[in-house]
């Protein structure tokens, strides 16, 4: 059953691990955060277009100023030498001129007011994506720290679990063990009883007893003839103990 329990234990471990490896919020908080700065990038880089027009009408405004002074030099000589049709000439010009730089203006004030609103807008989402980045940071350190003190209570409760399967073959153990005791003491006691044979002195136990027989038998003759010297007065010479019979 232990084994059992721990194999489970795993499978569901590694399910889990496989779960928090496609649903791991810090990686979605990454994600977030990344996509953040995109859209951040996309501000500046249109913050650095809106700039850039700007900067490339105030030149050519700049080149039509230049022109438009030009014209009207170029009017006045025209004048001093009595050559009014030339001097119409460049006043029309340096009028279209003026209507020009007027278009200009206004697309350059246009520009400027949204370069303006760009820089606060960018100026604000840098702040939003720069909380983000430390709420996103402190929440993905928070995760870490609970993630792993699940991982060390799930230890924990897979060694405890060992350790109560460890208590069980151990007590296991004792029980055998204990009755391997209580056997070796049954059997010496059975072969102190002689109910079992010892193994290291074999007998025959048959002969052992008429071995007993015949001492008997021996030890009653040798009674039987010392009564009757006390008895006869007479004492036969000594003879030695008969051997035991044998069969």
């Amino acid at each position: 059953m232990g084994f059992w329990r721990r194999l489970m234990a795993l499978f569901r471990t590694k399910s889990n691990q496989l779960l928090e490896r496609a649903e791991d919020p810090r990686e979605s908080l990454d994600e977030a955060y990344r996509r953040q700065l995109e859209l951040l990038g996309r501000v500046r880089r249109g913050l650095v277009d809106v700039a850039t027009a700007r900067k490339r009408i105030e030149l050519e405004g700049s080149e039509l100023v230049g022109a438009r002074g030009r014209l009207e030099e170029q009017a006045r000589q025209a004048l001093a030498a009595n050559r009014e049709d030339l001097a119409r000439q460049a006043l029309e010009r340096r009028a279209a001129l003026d209507s020009h730089l007027v278009d200009l203006r206004a697309q350059h004030d246009k520009l400027t007011n949204d370069e303006s609103r760009l820089v606060e807008s960018a100026s604000r989402f840098q702040s939003k994506v720069d909380a983000f980045r430390l709420r996103k940071e402190t929440l993905k350190a928070t995760y870490t720290a609970a993630d792993a003190q699940v991982r060390v209570r799930e230890s924990l409760s897979g060694v405890s679990e060992e350790m109560n399967d460890l208590g069980q073959a151990v007590a296991r153990a004792q029980d055998r063990t204990a009755q391997l005791q209580a056997r070796s003491s049954a059997i010496d006691d059975l072969l102190d009883s002689g109910a079992l044979d010892d193994l290291d002195q074999p007998t025959d136990r048959i002969q052992a007893e008429l071995d007993k027989v015949a001492i008997g038998a021996t030890v009653d003759g040798e009674v039987a003839r010392l009564r009757g010297e006390l008895t006869g007065g007479q004492r036969p010479a000594l003879e030695g103990p008969k051997p035991p019979a044998t069969t």
